[in-house]
């Protein structure tokens, strides 16, 4: 026979109510009374009704996440693992499940929303890319439901929004080169739909401008975040006639092609070509040679994506409707090759 919640509060000492209460989180019982029906939750292993909780509270302690579409892309870069671990860590300390959703195109994406936020399923959702013009983006705000963007939006700028600045962070990595003595820097981005890659790109050409130094169209390349991308685009810039010497690369999985690209065509890392990556993944460091990243705090990121979405769920306040994570350049041997004059 399963255990009530009569049964707690028989056991407890407490009326069937406080145990409710303190299952919903009310805010004025006391921690003494927290902690003893909690642990004769956990003695009788009591479990409350998700359901029927969620039917009462109009909630379902859930939130959800938009994952990117191309399930290859998902799998093989590890940005989206360590952002979903920061979400998972700082939901689950608040109480919170996780439901993962996704589509194969903008339809499909705005269909799988329809079915969480019309179905009831989540109470908010967690948008890990930041697209122009982006349909979900626009349905949620019709809806008027919590959602918060990882990334930011230039057709709604008002929204929740969790980020970097990219450009500062990719003129950063810029400048760096520019100080190793470089003067023909190339530039590896990603889809150009993505809010992140059209950022980076602004920072690349605002250090090059700045420093009077030429950007050929030639030197810049767009793919996916993925090793291939990075693989494709070194081989075209080694069989250009008048190559970079230095990359400024979107994504550290993406620098890991252009290095093997690199490497089977008898090249050498940096002697022969500098790089620069993005997101300091753990292999970057691990790599040969290692590997010089921005660190943008992928971690940080989703904890404090969940965070303020919970905050805004509760109706708490959130002073900034951008929150932006600071990042830092993470010096290793991949750029560290004085080009003299």
């Amino acid at each position: 026979m399963s255990v009530t919640i009569i049964d707690v509060a028989k056991k407890a000492g407490v009326s069937p109510s406080t145990v409710s209460r303190v299952i919903s989180g009310h805010s004025r019982i006391s921690p003494a009374t927290i902690r003893k029906v909690k642990e004769i939750m956990d003695e009788l292993g009591y479990h409350p009704n998700v359901m029927a909780k969620s039917l009462v509270s109009k909630t379902t302690q859930t939130i959800g996440i938009l994952l990117p579409r191309s399930a290859e892309e998902l799998f093989l870069n590890l940005f989206f693992s360590e952002i979903i671990r920061g979400v998972v860590t700082q939901s689950t300390r608040s109480g919170y499940d996780l439901m993962m959703t996704t589509g194969t195109s903008e339809r499909e994406e705005v269909e799988a929303i329809t079915r969480l936020v019309k179905g009831r399923r989540v109470d908010g959702i967690i948008l890990l890319y930041s697209r122009k013009s982006d349909p979900v983006i626009s349905f949620l705000q019709e809806m008027k439901f919590p959602f918060v963007l990882v990334g930011r939006s230039e057709d709604f700028p008002h929204v929740l929004s969790i980020d970097n600045n990219n450009v500062l962070a990719a003129y950063d990595a810029t400048r760096h080169l520019i100080a190793q003595g470089h003067k023909r820097i190339g530039f590896v981005s990603g889809p150009p739909n993505l809010i992140v890659s059209r950022d980076r790109m602004d920072g690349y050409v605002q250090a090059m401008r700045e420093a009077k130094l030429e950007i050929q169209t030639e030197w810049i390349v767009e793919g996916e975040f993925l090793q291939e991308s990075g693989y494709r685009a070194m081989s075209f810039f080694m069989n250009l006639p008048h190559r970079p010497t230095a990359l400024v690369v979107i994504d550290d999985i993406v620098a890991f092609g252009v290095l093997r690209g690199v490497t089977e065509l008898g090249y050498k890392v940096p002697s022969d070509l500098s790089l620069v990556g993005f997101n300091n993944i753990p292999m970057s460091e691990l790599s040969s040679p290692p590997i010089s990243s921005i660190d943008i705090g992928i971690y940080q990121l989703g904890y404090t994506a969940s965070q303020t979405l919970i905050k805004a769920v509760k109706g708490e306040p959130i002073h900034h409707n951008h929150i932006i994570i600071p990042h830092r350049l993470m010096t290793r041997e991949s750029s560290l090759h004085t080009i003299h004059p």
